[in-house]
This record gives C-alpha cells, structure tokens and sequence, in this order.
C-alpha cells in the first residue's frame, strides 16, 4: 500500500502514531455541541442558528467552521412543516337557491352552476 501511496513505510507508521492534532480535538468539541443544538432544535436549526448557539456557549469559532463540520457529519436541516390552516366552522352568508332545481334555460348564459360535490 505504501508504494501505491508513494510514501515511505517509516513516514507511515510514523502517521499511525502520531497524536491527535489540536485542531481535529478542537473540531470534535464543536461537533459534540452542534449535535447537542441540532437536535435540540428537532433537526430544523441550519448553521446560522447552531453558530449562535455554539458562540453562546462559549466555543469560538466561525460560521463557515460550523458549515463544514454539519456537512462533513450530515447533518442538515429540514423545515418544520406547516399545517393548513385551522377550520372555526363558521360558514359565510349561503347564496339563496333561486334555481329551484330547473336548470333549463331559454338562451346561453342565463343559469349557470358549478358541482362541488368532489370536495
């Protein structure tokens, strides 16, 4: 694997020993917080509003940081969806049946009608 890599065998094990970096044990923190404000938004919250929760806690870091590690560890937002609005029951003023049930007419565009009976 190293020769298809083209790095040496040393430089490799040398790699696989080597400490964790301070900025990957920073970017872990800060994914352990947006986690946290992620799902405590239910999912909807994007990298604006997690940022703004990550600085409140005190973590320093740039929205474009926060963009990053959301994608990185998919996390994505979805909109809360909302509902149709709420019937009262109240009905506007029903227009009188001046048709009586006889829908001939002596000439074109002297009665017309409309079926509502697929709502």
């Amino acid at each position: 694997m190293c020769a298809v890599l083209g790095v040496s065998r040393s430089g490799f094990h040398a790699w696989l020993r080597r400490p964790i970096s301070e900025r990957a044990a920073q970017d872990a923190k800060l994914v352990q917080s947006i986690d946290k404000s992620f799902k405590a938004s239910d999912r909807t919250y994007g990298a604006r509003r997690v940022w703004r929760d990550v600085l409140e806690e005190g973590l320093a870091c740039g929205l474009h940081r926060i963009e990053r590690l959301m994608r990185l560890n998919a996390m994505r937002a979805r909109p809360k969806r909302r509902g149709n609005p709420k019937d009262d029951g109240e009905r506007s003023v029903i227009a009188d049946n001046i048709l009586d049930r006889d829908f001939t007419a002596d000439r074109p565009n002297q009665k017309w009608l409309a079926d509502f009976t697929y709502i």
